[in-house]
């Protein structure tokens, strides 16, 4: 393992399943996107895994669903409070495994923290709410209410983007829930979140409840296939990409699937917008987390009155977005999760390029900047074809497409013809241009005169079409994790 790494070598050979964990059946090296260097051996599972893991949650289920709601609030506080302890040792390791710049990786550890702040505060408002039984005559003297209780085991599968946070989206609402959870990590950044399971379970173990309450497997497809198709896993949720999602939601039927998947964000900018607000927001929007973040910026429509003002302020400020070492404070774009990854991204380019679009802008790497293959430099295109997949699928990559339009129906109309609808942004001044596009917009959330990155961990956050179902934050997630139960008494 690099001397470099924070990961813990003492995690490297065991799975943090059952009471005391399991010994891997193999081990997987991680390899840091910038210049190829492993940054730590990756515990892995298998199918034989993955069922104690269920067998064991399984077991868990009675004491978890008994915790009072003081003892989860206090337990989610308490794994706040150790990820805290944590958080720079967890961020120094973020960088490492996703290549992700420090400025996302530091952000994705406070959007992390109060994650597990917020459900601890939702653990109170988990009520249900009494029923006016009597509309019906044969209801007349009955009392009926209902409660929310735990669904059962959840299992979650987080994409490699944002490990942490992503995980965090899906354990601390199971726990606030009264759920056991089996968390399947991507396995190309499992080693962050390994830990901070590992975290967990001794916060869990110091209230005194199991530690396997919280397990982590990873491994591969046969994993995966296992903790979903399994009847006793109530509840799946899934972030990653659209084809894996409906797979998934397949294999999960009848029981619950919640699922964020990707999208190709639209942002608007209408004839009105503050041109110097809106630019800024492309250059902040579209290339951060080098891109690879599912509301990241890919579409901009430009209203045609200021669509070349607009794009001649945007290619003065492409040298803003640096190129370079993940770890430099400076750096705003590095390498790609991985050489396959930037090998699609270039093809759709060279694709979209061969078809008539033009390359407006590409930012250059510093001189000292490695490729190992997976570089891909920022860049904006005029003219993409919309059958394109540069325009249609989803880039993740730090890639940019501009397009103009004569109006803001026109421009609520090409970001709505998309299979994806996770989220939109529009800048302008007018509050009835807002509305429109607010209402209009098919997407799960619309942000106006900010990025469309701009998401709050206490909202209800997900998509509709390709984009998914259900929604994330640790209100809406508790809901998709607990049932219904109804009570209907007649006083004898």
């Amino acid at each position: 393992m690099s001397a470099r790494s924070p990961f813990p070598a003492h995690l490297a050979q065991t799975l943090p399943v059952g009471e005391h964990g399991v010994r891997a059946t193999s081990t997987s090296p991680v390899v840091f996107p910038f210049d190829g260097s492993v940054v730590g051996q990756a515990p892995c599972g298998d199918a034989t895994t993955a069922a104690l893991s269920l067998d064991q949650a399984a077991g868990t289920l009675g004491v978890m669903a008994a915790a009072t709601t003081g003892t989860r609030r206090a337990l989610l506080l308490g794994i706040h409070d150790a990820l805290a302890s944590r958080g720079t040792e967890l961020t120094e390791l973020l960088v490492l495994e996703t290549g992700k710049p420090a400025v996302d990786c530091a952000v994705e550890m406070a959007r992390t923290l109060t994650t597990w702040q917020a459900a601890a505060e939702e653990v109170t408002r988990m009520t249900g709410e009494t029923v006016p039984l009597d509309l019906q005559p044969l209801g007349a003297g009955m009392l009926g209410y209902y409660t929310r209780r735990p669904a059962g085991i959840v299992v979650g599968i987080a994409g490699f983007n944002y490990p942490v946070l992503l995980a965090s989206h899906k354990i601390a609402p199971a726990l606030a829930a009264g759920c056991p959870i089996i968390l399947k990590p991507s396995p190309d950044t499992p080693l962050a979140t390994l830990w901070m399971v590992e975290l967990i379970r001794e916060v869990l173990a110091a209230h005194g409840l199991p530690r396997s309450i919280v397990q982590l497997v990873n491994g591969g497809i046969d994993v995966g296939e296992i903790l979903v198709k399994d009847p006793r896993a109530a509840v799946v949720s899934f972030t990653g990409s659209a084809g894996v999602g409906h797979q998934i939601a397949r294999d999960a039927a009848p029981r619950k699937a919640v699922l964020e998947l990707g999208s190709n964000t639209g942002l608007i900018v209408d004839a009105d917008a503050d041109l110097d607000a809106a630019v800024d927001a492309v250059i902040r929007g579209g290339f951060y987390a080098n891109g690879q973040a599912c509301i990241s910026i890919q579409r901009v429509v430009l209203h045609q009155t200021i669509a070349t003002e607009f794009t001649q302020k945007l290619a003065s400020r492409m040298p803003e977005v640096v190129i370079g070492d993940p770890r430099d404070p400076a750096t705003r774009v590095a390498p790609v999760i991985n050489a396959a990854s930037a090998k699609r991204i270039h093809s759709w380019i060279a694709e979209a390029t061969a078809a008539g679009a033009r390359v407006l802008e590409t930012a250059a790497p510093t001189e000292d900047a490695t490729d190992t293959g997976a570089l891909v430099r920022p860049t904006v295109l005029l003219g993409v074809p919309r059958s394109s997949p540069l325009w249609s699928q989803e880039i993740f990559g730090p890639v940019l497409c501009l397009e103009t339009v004569t109006s803001m129906e026109e421009a609520i109309d090409l970001v709505n013809e998309s299979r994806y609808g996770l989220q939109a942004a529009v800048y302008t001044r007018s509050l009835a241009n807002a509305f429109e596009a607010i209402n209009r917009l098919d997407v799960g959330g619309v942000v106006v005169n900010e990025i469309p990155g701009f998401r709050s961990d206490i909202m209800p956050y997900g998509g509709v079409k390709d984009s998914g179902v259900g929604r994330e934050g640790p209100r809406w997630a508790i809901e998709e994790f607990t049932i219904t139960r109804m009570a209907m008494i007649r006083p004898a």
